[in-house]
């Protein structure tokens, strides 16, 4: 398992889930960009490919839900994706706001932020994405500031065989779970259960395993400050700022 002290640095990270997305478009520069300005150490966000082989930033298999667009993202060429209108559903002031690529988003806060890349996966067989992770990584020589994660243990099994040194956090909830089994024989660095899951007894057995827990999605005051008593090792939040001041007292 690979050492991750230079990140967590012996504190409870605030970690921006899509971004600071209480406040500005999921997934996108804005939303990233604003929780760098809130003081996040760092921000969660999601990838796959374009029909053409580009890492896109998107949450969803389709664009329906946060663009002017319609249809499956793998089908639809990068020049077509960035043709969409990714923030004007968010709010008219986002209007024109684009879909990232992950290259422009390492490009923006890339070693200034500690990055969670989760990997969109529900195949058993890889459509290429995680040696396109791996080699975006490696281009922007971000191996020791990323964590990868997924869903899909296949995925972080298939990331791992490519590219070993950068840490892999397995990502479930109770009600989804997907081959979870592989994890068993996978060496890991961290867990990213949701917040529900998470008492003394999860967390003793976590550190057994050594593994780091950071734990989503986490809006609550009063559920942050108890994530935060029983000792997680980050809170990925939709707002930053909030739960900064938070974990202050």
């Amino acid at each position: 398992m690979l050492p991750l002290e230079n990140i967590y640095q012996g504190r409870t990270l605030v970690i921006g889930h899509r971004g600071a997305s209480a406040y500005a478009p999921m997934n996108t520069l804005p939303a990233f960009e604003l929780a760098l300005q809130q003081g996040a150490h760092g921000i969660e966000l999601d990838t796959h490919l374009s029909k053409d082989g580009h890492l896109i930033v998107l949450h969803d298999f389709t664009v329906d839900h946060t663009t002017d667009g319609s249809g499956a993202a793998k089908n639809m060429t990068l020049a077509e994706l960035k043709a969409l209108d990714a923030g004007s559903k968010f709010g008219a002031q986002f209007a024109g706001t684009r879909i990232p690529t992950l290259d422009e988003v390492f490009e923006s806060v890339g070693g200034k932020l500690f990055i969670n890349v989760e990997i969109k996966s529900e195949s058993t067989e890889t459509d290429g994405v995680e040696q396109a992770v791996a080699e975006c990584i490696a281009r922007h020589h971000l191996m020791t500031s990323v964590i990868v994660s997924s869903f899909n243990p296949l995925a972080l099994q298939r990331f791992r065989s490519i590219l070993p040194t950068v840490a892999i956090g397995y990502l479930y909830h109770p009600q989804w779970t997907f081959a979870p089994e592989v994890m068993d024989a996978l060496p890991h660095e961290a867990r990213h259960p949701h917040h529900s899951m998470i008492d003394a007894a999860y967390m003793e057995q976590a550190r057994a395993h050594g593994w780091r827990v950071n734990t989503w999605t986490v809006n609550d005051v009063d559920e942050a400050r108890r994530l935060h008593g029983l000792g997680v090792d980050a809170i990925i939040t939709d707002q930053p700022d909030v739960m900064i001041e938070a974990l202050k007292n």
